[in-house]
């Protein structure tokens, strides 16, 4: 397919209820990341673990996500679309049956690590829809599956929580595999083929990264300036629920599902950041969503703690603060499908894996700052990660590379 294609074919080859139906799709499968955040204590309590253990219960799908962005999703290169994302749908929807009947700690931290492997197909699709969109609406198009796809990690933690809260957690996971096995059904009905035309084995594909991490300018500065943005994000979304449990505000685990709903506004940029990349804008515009990450952590100063006022400007916060990251993520996944097609797999591996480790970092230094320095040590700390993402952006001497 031609990237000189104008829009009108654009909307023949990808007609709009298939990027919807692919923007649902990454939404349902990168939720099934992010479900057992806020259950990580009923679920140990549930199966036997400890409280000191509990953590596991997240960082396993985490560990699995990670491996599956370097091992499986670079396949996307390789080996047929379709069929790879119904045998990542067919292994996610088995384990997440296995983690909602586990009995023992081994047995769920072994599903949950399944879970993240599986889930990684979400990044196989991202790229499958650069592949069926020309060039002339490409960034459109990647902006609305995206947008799907951070609905469902944005929906995912509240979604659980008051799913728990009524029926207990093994009712999450037992729905999210009965949408999963549904999913995998319609998507084999409903995707067209797309066999990639390299001649690489697995192995020389794996050894590739390695290559493309050294030498890829592009890759590496929007890996850098996602890297800081992702941070900012998980820092939040990490110290935001226990602040908002704090004496400061009160609020029950049912309020704060209901903050994280509310936060979920800020994934409607990711759509309009893909129309202003297509225009060639994408520069000037990271530069802006880098700017909102930093002020969103600001919005909170300007009332008192505790109250209403406080509270609706903390909600701006994670409304601002989510369309900054969506925004710049769009960019910059357009601008790395745009340069090289039949890298666009391991390009996107690499760069998503490279973030979620600044994401990693985020919630680790969010949550040892807070304990120690509290909101406002958190609050500065946030601020300075997406000016750190500025400053990496200003230093580059070649800006027409970067739109």
């Amino acid at each position: 397919m031609s990237d000189t294609a104008t829009p009108a074919a654009a909307e023949a080859v990808i007609p709009a209820w298939l990027t919807l139906l692919l923007a649902a799709a990454c939404g349902l499968i990168a939720a099934n990341l992010y479900y057992a955040q806020p259950l990580a204590g009923p679920i140990a309590a549930s199966i036997g673990m400890s409280a000191q253990a509990a953590g596991l219960v997240v960082t396993l799908t985490q560990i699995g996500y990670g491996l599956g962005l370097l091992l499986i999703v670079p396949l996307g290169d390789l080996l047929e679309n379709r069929r790879l994302v119904l045998c990542g749908l067919g292994l996610t929807a088995l384990a997440l049956l296995a983690a909602a009947f586990a009995s023992t700690p081994a047995q769920f931290l072994a599903a949950a690590f399944t879970i993240g492997l599986g889930a990684v197909v979400a990044q196989v699709l991202v790229p499958y829809a650069a592949h069926l969109a020309p060039l002339a609406v490409r960034g459109r198009v990647v902006g609305q599956v995206m947008s799907g796809l951070l609905f469902g990690i944005m929906l995912a933690r509240p979604v659980s929580s008051l799913i728990a809260n009524r029926w207990g957690w093994h009712t999450v996971f037992t729905g999210s595999a009965v949408a999963i096995a549904l999913l995998a059904l319609l998507l084999g009905r409903t995707l067209p083929a797309r066999q990639p035309q390299t001649q690489h084995s697995y192995g020389a594909l794996l050894r590739s990264l390695g290559e493309l991490l050294l030498h890829e300018r592009l890759l590496q500065r929007r890996a850098c300036y996602q890297f800081f943005l992702f941070a900012a994000f998980s820092l939040f979304w990490t110290v935001a629920p226990l602040y908002l449990a704090s004496p400061v505000f009160g609020l029950t685990q049912w309020g704060i599902a209901w903050f994280g709903l509310a936060g979920v506004a800020g994934a409607i940029a990711a759509p309009l950041a893909g129309r202003l990349a297509d225009r060639g804008v994408g520069r000037g515009a990271s530069a802006l969503a880098m700017l909102a990450g930093a002020l969103a952590f600001l919005l909170p100063l300007a009332a008192t703690p505790g109250g209403t006022a406080a509270l609706a400007l903390l909600t701006a916060t994670a409304v601002l603060l989510d369309a900054g990251v969506s925004a710049s993520l769009i960019f910059g996944q357009r601008a790395l499908f745009a340069s090289r097609p039949e890298l666009r797999a391991r390009l996107n591996g690499l760069f998503i894996s490279i973030f979620f480790c600044g994401g990693a970092l985020g919630s680790a230094l969010g949550a040892w700052v807070y304990a120690h320095y509290g909101w406002s040590g958190a609050q500065a700390l946030g601020c300075a990660l997406p000016l750190c993402a500025l400053v990496c952006l200003a230093s580059e001497r070649a800006p027409a590379q970067l739109s």
